[in-house]
């Protein structure tokens, strides 16, 4: 599954509107109901999954665990206020995408609280005064806009994932907006952040994680059902009181900080 990392800073803007218009493209074969699967690419897809099960294994696992060990909580703590600051701006840019004005107060809200208040984002101000996160991203934009689900896929050094989503990942990430008001250095010191978010969440989740990738019979099996049953039900696609939904998966990587 690999820890959900990309160390690229790109302006090709027009690489994210050439994967939009791809994810436009593959979603014209609709969402796949509860409990299917698309994965037409089974074969390389679990290549891919060895590979980032190895990465895990020698490098993202024991460096998550240091960092468990030589960070101590409060710190971890603030270091995922900044990284969860920092993808606020982005959350409103899809929030205004999906026309809900609702969540676009609220993320606005909280990320001016943050901001003063919360001292530059080291605290979580804003959900202390009652303001929950509402983090959203650019799949679910996609998804809103009436885009499918396309093709289940497994990213490298990210995991599990489908073409709407890795289409999703790649736009959030070149557009931004913090990124791009950001000079190099400031947002070097943003992604650094995010990365060692990411570790401490993967030493907290380590428990789950090394059940699916490590003692499951088939972890490529397990996490690809695992990733669509949860993605499909933050993304409503599954009616309440359904079996899939008593099934959810909650994400092993949700920042646990988050309320």
């Amino acid at each position: 599954m690999g820890l959900r990392i990309f160390l690229i800073r790109s302006d090709a803007l027009h690489f994210a509107g050439a994967l939009t218009l791809a994810a436009f493209v593959a979603g014209c074969a609709g969402t796949p109901g509860p409990g299917e699967m698309n994965d037409p690419y089974e074969q390389a897809n679990r290549e891919v999954h060895e590979f980032n099960r190895g990465v895990d294994s020698m490098l993202f696992g024991p460096a998550s665990k240091g960092y468990g060990a030589v960070v101590p909580d409060p710190a971890q703590r603030v270091i995922a206020n900044v990284a969860n600051t920092l993808d606020l701006p982005s959350d409103i840019t899809n929030d205004l995408f999906q026309a809900n004005v609702g969540d676009a107060a609220i993320n606005s809200l909280r990320l001016a609280v943050n901001l003063t208040m919360g001292v530059v984002g080291l605290f979580d101000a804003a959900t202390a005064l009652g303001l929950p996160s509402r983090p959203t991203d650019f799949g679910e934009t996609l998804s809103v806009w009436g885009v499918g689900e396309g093709v289940y896929l497994e990213l490298p050094l990210w995991g599990p994932s489908t073409s709407r989503d890795a289409t999703g990942l790649v736009v959030d990430f070149i557009l931004n907006p913090a990124r791009q008001a950001l000079p190099y250095r400031e947002s070097a010191v943003a992604t650094g952040a995010e990365i060692f978010s990411l570790l401490g969440d993967r030493d907290r989740f380590s428990e789950t994680v090394e059940s699916i990738l490590y003692d499951s019979a088939d972890s490529y099996a397990q996490a690809r059902l695992l990733y669509l049953q949860n993605r499909r039900f933050e993304l409503g696609q599954v009616e309440a009181g359904s079996a899939a939904e008593d099934d959810a998966f909650i994400d092993p990587y949700e920042d646990p900080y988050a309320q």
